[in-house]
Parts: C-alpha cells; structure tokens; sequence
C-alpha cells in the first residue's frame, strides 16, 4: 500500500552510481528540495546535469519544490524528454512560506510554461496551505482549474501535505471529489490517483 520517493546526498560521488539500480530497493523515484542554495544554485548552473541525464537513462522519475527554478527546469525537460519531472505543490514553497492567495502563486505562469513539455507533471499538493480562507478555499480552484487546463488530467496528481494543512484529511479530498465542477468523473479518478501510479510506474496489482 505504500511506496517511497527517495532522495540520496547530491553532493557525494557514490550517489551518481546508485542511480542506475536506484529502483531495485523499492523506490519509486527521487525527490528533492530546491528553494535555496546551493542546491537552488547546482540546478541553474549545470551541477546537476548529471542527475538528470542518470535519471533519464534509467528510468527513475524526480518529483521537487523548485519555485524559483521553473523557467530552468523547463529547459531540462527538453533535453531529456524521457525523464518524467514532477512539480510539487503546485509549483509553490508549500509549507516553508506564510504567503496566502494570490501571494503564494505568483509563479503560475512560470508553472504552466512547463505544461508544453509532456515529461512535466505537477502535484496539487498542499492547497489548503496556500489560502486565508476557509474550506473549500475557494480562491484555490482558481489556480487548480488552471493547472488542469494546461497539464490534464494524467500530470495533474492530487496530494495533502497533511501535516501542514489548516483542515482534515476528508477535507483534502472532498476539496476536489465534491467541490471541483471542473472535474469529471473519469479524470477525477485519475488526478485522485490512477495518473499518479502510471507516471511514476507504480503498479498495485493488489490495489482495491
């Protein structure tokens, strides 16, 4: 029922040659934090290139809060068009910032640039975080439904960072099982989980 997004120390040499068989532990792919130096630095100047090429050969999927980074990352994806890039919480600092509304998404264009590179997905995660107001947070479907628009449904992936969220878990969920029109049925069930498994390879045989 469960499966893990690794991360190993990018700064130690040995890291590079656990890439290739990083998925024979049970991972499902990497994930990583760039909202400040250096790794915010190592992705803008090239450090970093290395990983992506890694991950691109073996088919290991990164998923990463990299607000400040979009516009680089979207070169990236587009000279490894066979790795798949996750954008985590909405492309925002998720719960590192006291931003609310429209202050914490000031980076939606940049976000939905990537949305031509069909190796970028992004994680509606932490929503609820993001607003001042109460539930259903509706300024948040604003940005939600933009998300969607540009990216679809299969790279469009719901989440909760539920330590972090000013309501309950059945709250994260009905958020967009009830109160997101814009939704149909059949891409519900994928942006609530199905889209998820099939990008970063996650199967469940035994799922219910």
């Amino acid at each position: 029922r469960f499966a893990i997004m690794g991360s190993a120390p990018l700064d130690q040499p040995e890291t590079r040659e656990r890439i290739a068989d990083w998925k024979k532990d049970g991972m499902l792919g990497l994930r990583y934090t760039f909202l400040t130096d250096p790794g915010r630095q190592w992705v803008a100047d090239g450090t970093l290139d290395w990983l992506w090429a890694a991950a691109e050969e073996a088919d290991v999927p990164i998923s990463m809060l990299a607000t400040d980074s979009l516009t680089v990352l979207g070169g990236i994806a587009e000279r490894h068009p066979g790795l798949r890039l996750t954008i985590d919480h909405l492309g925002g600092r998720g719960g590192t910032t006291q931003l609310k509304d429209d202050a914490s998404m000031t980076h939606i264009p940049e976000l939905l640039a990537l949305a031509k590179h069909p190796n970028v997905a992004v994680k509606a995660t932490g929503a609820p975080g993001y607003s001042s107001e109460a539930y259903p947070f509706p300024i948040m479907h604003k940005y939600l439904q933009q998300i969607y628009d540009a990216f679809g449904p299969n790279r469009m992936f719901w989440g909760t960072d539920i330590s972090k969220m000013p309501c309950s878990w059945a709250q994260c969920v009905a958020m967009f099982t009830e109160e997101a029109p814009w939704l149909n049925e059949a891409d519900k069930q994928l942006v609530m989980g199905d889209a998820l498994c099939a990008w970063w390879g996650w199967d469940r045989p035994n799922a219910s």
